[in-house]
C-alpha cells in the first residue's frame, strides 16, 4: 500500500522452463499477484497449450522448435529427452559433462535462438511492467525490453556459485576445486552463444554462464538445507522457503491402502519427478526393492506409467495431488526435487 492508496495493477510476464517445477512455482507466485489485482501473463511453451488459462492467467504460446506433427503432452520434449538419454546417467557425474550436460546445454539454446522473434513479439503486444524467467538460458527479448527482469532460481542451488560449494554438475565435494573440465567441454559452446546473446542487444553473459543475474534474484530452496554459510550472496538475492501451487484436487485413499490392516505396514510416498520417473529402468529396480518391505506405496507413475507396474502393496497414477498426498503419508521416498522438498 503507498500513502495514497492501493498501487496500480502491474502486467506480469513469466517465462517457466517447460517442465512442471518451473511451471507450477510460477504459477504459485502468478497465483498471488492475481489475487492482489495483477495481470498474469505466461510466456509458456505450447504443449502448455489450455493448463494455465484456468488458473486465471493469460497464455501466450511459445514454440521451441518447429511444432510436431501430433500435440504433445506439457512439457513432453524434456520427458522424452530424459528417457531417451537415461543410460548417461549410470556414468560418473563427471563424464556426464560431455555427453548429459552440454547436449542439454545445447537444446536449451537451440530453443531460445528459436523463440526468439515470437518472445520479442510477445513483449511488444503484452508491454510488461515487469518479466520474471524460471528458466537456467538466457532468452535475450526477456532481458532487453527495458523493464525490471527477475530471474528464479528453483532448480538447483548450486547454480549460485561460490568458493565453498561443490561445482555444479560435477559431482565433486566442496574441497574440491576442478572447475577446467566443465571449462573444456563447455567453453566453445558458451562463447558462440555468448556472441549470438550479444548480436541480440543483451549485455554479455558473465563467464561460462548461460543466463544473466536479475535486476533481483529469487531462487526456492529450504534455509535448513541452504549454503548460506558456505556461499553468501549478495543483496539483489532473496531466498524462498517453498513456492508451491495450491490445488484443489481432492485425494482420497484407495480402500487396498488405506486399510492399514489388510495392507500393513507404514504408508510410503514414492516420487522421482515427473522427469526422473520417465528412467523406466530406475523406477521399476525401486520399485522390485520395496515390493520386498511389509510397507504400503503410493507411487507418481509420472510420464512413462503406463510402462510402469505397480505390484500388490502399491498403488499409483501418472500425476497425483502431491500436496494432499504428503500430510498422509509416514515416510517419502524422493529424489531431493525442490517441489517435493520444499
Amino acid at each position: 500500500m503507498s500513502p495514497k492508496g492501493p498501487l496500480r495493477p502491474l502486467t506480469v510476464l513469466f517465462a517457466p522452463e517447460s517442465a512442471y517445477g518451473p511451471t507450477n512455482n510460477c504459477a504459485g507466485i502468478g497465483d498471488v499477484l492475481r489475487r492482489r489485482g495483477h495481470r498474469v501473463v505466461f510466456a509458456a511453451e505450447a504443449s502448455w497449450k489450455g493448463r494455465l488459462a484456468p488458473l486465471g492467467f493469460e497464455e501466450e504460446l511459445v514454440d521451441l522448435a518447429p511444432p510436431p506433427d501430433q500435440p504433445q503432452d506439457a512439457g513432453q520434449f524434456w520427458k522424452g529427452f530424459v528417457r531417451d538419454t537415461a543410460p548417461e546417467f549410470r556414468k560418473p557425474a563427471i563424464e556426464q559433462l560431455e555427453t548429459w550436460i552440454k547436449p542439454v546445454w545445447e537444446e536449451l539454446i537451440s530453443g531460445a535462438r528459436y523463440c526468439e522473434p515470437r518472445l520479442k513479439e510477445i513483449v511488444e503486444r503484452v508491454r510488461p511492467d515487469v518479466i520474471v524467467e524460471d528458466n537456467v538460458v538466457c532468452f535475450p527479448a526477456l532481458t532487453t525490453a527495458g523493464v525490471p527482469f527477475v530471474r528464479i532460481v528453483s532448480c538447483n542451488p548450486l547454480e549460485m556459485k561460490g568458493e565453498h560449494v561443490p561445482p555444479p554438475f560435477s559431482g565433486l565435494p566442496a574441497a574440491d576445486r576442478s572447475g577446467c573440465e566443465y571449462d573444456r567441454t563447455h567453453r566453445s559452446l558458451w562463447s558462440d552463444f555468448n556472441s549470438w546473446v550479444t548480436e541480440q542487444g543483451a549485455r554479455p553473459l558473465p563467464d561460462l554462464e548461460f543466463i544473466h543475474e536479475g535486476d533481483p534474484n529469487l531462487y526456492v530452496y529450504p534455509e535448513a538445507a541452504d549454503y548460506t554459510d558456505a556461499r553468501p550472496l549478495g543483496p539483489t538475492w532473496h531466498r524462498l522457503d517453498s513456492s508451491v501451487r495450491e490445488t484443489e484436487d481432492t485425494f482420497t485413499l484407495p480402500p487396498a491402502l488405506a486399510d492399514s490392516d489388510g495392507g500393513g505396514g507404514a504408508l510410503i510416498y514414492f516420487s522421482l519427478g515427473s522427469l526422473g520417473s520417465a528412467d523406466v529402468d530406475l523406477m521399476r529396480g525401486v520399485i522390485a526393492s520395496l515390493a520386498r518391505t511389509p510397507h504400503r506405496y503410493i507411487v507418481s507413475k509420472g510420464p512413462v506409467h503406463e510402462e510402469i507396474e505397480l505390484p500388490p502393496n502399491m498403488w499409483g497414477e501418472e500425476y497425483l495431488p502431491q500436496t494432499r498426498i504428503l500430510p498422509l503419508v509416514d515416510l517419502v521416498i524422493t529424489h531431493g526435487g525442490n517441489n517435493t522438498t520444499t
